[in-house]
């Protein structure tokens, strides 16, 4: 077992190519319990904690595109001023685990795991965030949309680094809301995250845990489109919510596990995708966007 302490992104990427099936460590939130399991071994390992430029983060104010470098933790995206710019990031950060385990985890670790019950990934998409990653032969940008494969698949390549997210900033309305077997350190039943790009006049919704990957609603969004304007306050009606809800629900593909049952969160995700869409519009309504 070969463990190696990078100092920066050029070490990590030095170090994949000598060493291409070993383990990138961040945080270790996920890794760790599959070892304490007896699930896997540990194998050779890269530690990425003293990788200074992962924890970086920066707002181009021209395109009002953020920059999240992979290592920035989850204690970090729930305080302000992150919170203030990704509501519904922080909303989502704030579910993670413990709070050691959120001083610990970070976005990079989420995505590298790619788990449908990855809690910043719903976020992640309904955002149309943008993947970076580092290689020995150049860097290359994945849209979320394409960078998550499957259960615990994603599109990096072995040689790669996950080194940051490009999250456009909206204004309006972000929530992100999931269901569990209890309120506090758990792994989520059903999760989704709502934004509502009111100058874009766009509603976009994501769903975790509910199939293979992350799931976005895009017949759903496509019908809200038609049902009403999306520019400026949301005109929302409680049929229109639950009619939106129901129909963002037909498109998870959920399954029974020791978690839940598929039929649950099938009925958790159209509940939740419904009083999102109503938060949006009272939090329209009343002037709440912070953006």
């Amino acid at each position: 077992m070969t463990v190696i302490n990078a100092t920066s992104i050029d070490e990590v990427v030095t170090a994949l190519r000598e060493y291409p099936a070993a383990r990138l460590l961040q945080g270790g939130t996920d890794v760790m319990v599959e070892v304490n399991l007896n699930r896997t071994g540990v194998g050779d390992v890269i530690a990425l904690r003293r990788v200074s430029e992962l924890r970086r983060w920066h707002v181009d104010d021209e395109s009002r595109i953020m920059r999240l470098g992979a290592g920035v933790p989850y204690a970090e995206l729930e305080r302000s001023p992150l919170c203030d710019l990704l509501p519904a990031l922080a909303e989502a950060a704030r579910t993670v685990g413990s709070p050691q385990i959120r001083a610990a985890g970070s976005l990079g670790g989420n995505l590298g795991t790619c788990s449908p019950a990855g809690d910043g990934l719903p976020v992640l998409s309904a955002c149309d965030a943008v993947v970076h990653l580092q290689g020995s032969t150049g860097s290359r940008d994945v849209s979320i949309h394409d960078f998550m494969l499957g259960v615990k698949r994603n599109a990096r390549r072995p040689d790669e680094l996950i080194t940051a997210v490009s999250i456009p900033l909206t204004r309006g309305f972000q929530g992100y809301a999931k269901v569990g077997t209890r309120n506090a350190m758990v792994i989520s039943v059903a999760s989704a995250c709502l934004v509502h790009d009111s100058e874009g006049g766009s509603v976009r919704l994501a769903f975790g845990a509910v199939a293979p990957t992350v799931v976005r609603a895009r017949v759903a969004e496509s019908w809200l489109a038609d049902a009403l304007s999306l520019r400026g306050p949301l005109a929302v009606t409680p049929r229109i919510a639950q009619e939106f809800g129901r129909r963002a629900a037909m498109e998870c593909a959920p399954i029974d596990d020791h978690r839940s049952t598929a039929a649950y969160r099938r009925h958790a995700v159209a509940v939740l995708a419904e009083r999102l869409l109503l938060r949006a519009a009272s939090s329209n309504a009343s002037g709440g966007d912070a953006r």
